[in-house]
């Protein structure tokens, strides 16, 4: 799991069509006639250049699709549409400066020799997609650990694996599911255990802030405690899975209670219409 970044740079803004309206883009998109015509010339190489492509994005690699029927809660056809809609979200991904890559598109590692560039869904347009599909707005200490709690794998991008996983756990998760989520983001330094220190960091941020308080971490600090007490049931001064699972099965208000990390049901509903569609 990946470190907590002190800050997130700002990402790019998109154009309307793939940024304000994500959510209108892929339903969209999945809706489109491929036949439709193109402004490029008219002539038999260009189509079936662009017959070849869109076959080649349309179908779901069979490792991919047998590892999402086996590990995800999705049906055939929400696979199928999950793919087509993640290959329309890397095409998005920031273009790699030129300084950054070798001779022939190849990046270059730290040590000097050829890494193959892995494709996947950066993190700008992972914001975009919780901020403009799921309605997901959190400050930027959340934003970062949701996308460090999906990428399992450390890569920096969200691989066809984690984007199926992470998207099971959003849109079909069960209740043991999302708190395990919930308690990882919530674990900022991944040790297994949310902390006074972690309570309080991510406390501070939720809070709003009145003009009127002359010390507004006081408030965080004395929440932390109230919360504390709440969800350490063995007392020994941090929170662990167990503890935080035993006081979420009690209490399911306390899911999302140092922050908010998982779309409503509304917003759900939505995006799955619109896979279907």
């Amino acid at each position: 799991m990946c470190k907590m970044e002190n800050s997130l740079e700002e990402p790019p803004q998109l154009s309307t069509r793939s940024g304000a309206l994500v959510l209108k883009s892929i339903s969209l998109f999945l809706t489109a006639n491929r036949n439709s015509k193109s402004s490029l010339p008219d002539n038999s190489k260009t189509k079936q250049k662009r017959k070849v492509m869109s076959n080649k994005d349309a179908k779901c690699p069979p490792r991919i699709y047998e590892m999402a029927k086996r590990d995800t809660h999705f049906l055939k056809n929400e696979i199928i549409a999950l793919y087509k809609i993640y290959r329309r979200l890397v095409g998005m991904k920031r273009p790699i400066p030129r300084s950054e890559k070798a001779a022939g598109g190849v990046n270059v590692s730290l040590m000097g020799k050829p890494t193959i560039a892995q494709e996947g869904i950066d993190r700008s347009v992972f914001r975009e997609l919780l901020h403009n599909t799921f309605d997901l707005i959190t400050e930027d200490m959340l934003m970062d650990r949701i996308f460090c709690v999906w990428d399992k794998s450390n890569a920096g991008l969200l691989t066809l694996e984690t984007w199926f996983s992470g998207l099971s756990t959003f849109l079909k998760g069960t209740i043991n599911e999302k708190l395990e989520f919930c308690f990882h983001v919530y674990d900022l330094n991944s040790d297994g255990y949310v902390t006074k220190d972690e309570m309080f960091q991510l406390l501070r941020n939720c809070l709003i802030k009145q003009p009127q308080d002359e010390d507004p971490d006081e408030g965080a600090k004395d929440l932390a405690e109230i919360v504390m007490r709440k969800l350490d049931k063995d007392k020994d001064g941090k929170i662990s899975l167990e503890d935080y699972q035993s006081s979420i099965l009690e209490e399911p208000l306390l899911l999302e209670a140092f922050g908010r990390c998982l779309p409503d049901e509304r917003a759900c509903n939505t995006f799955l219409s619109t896979m279907r569609a």
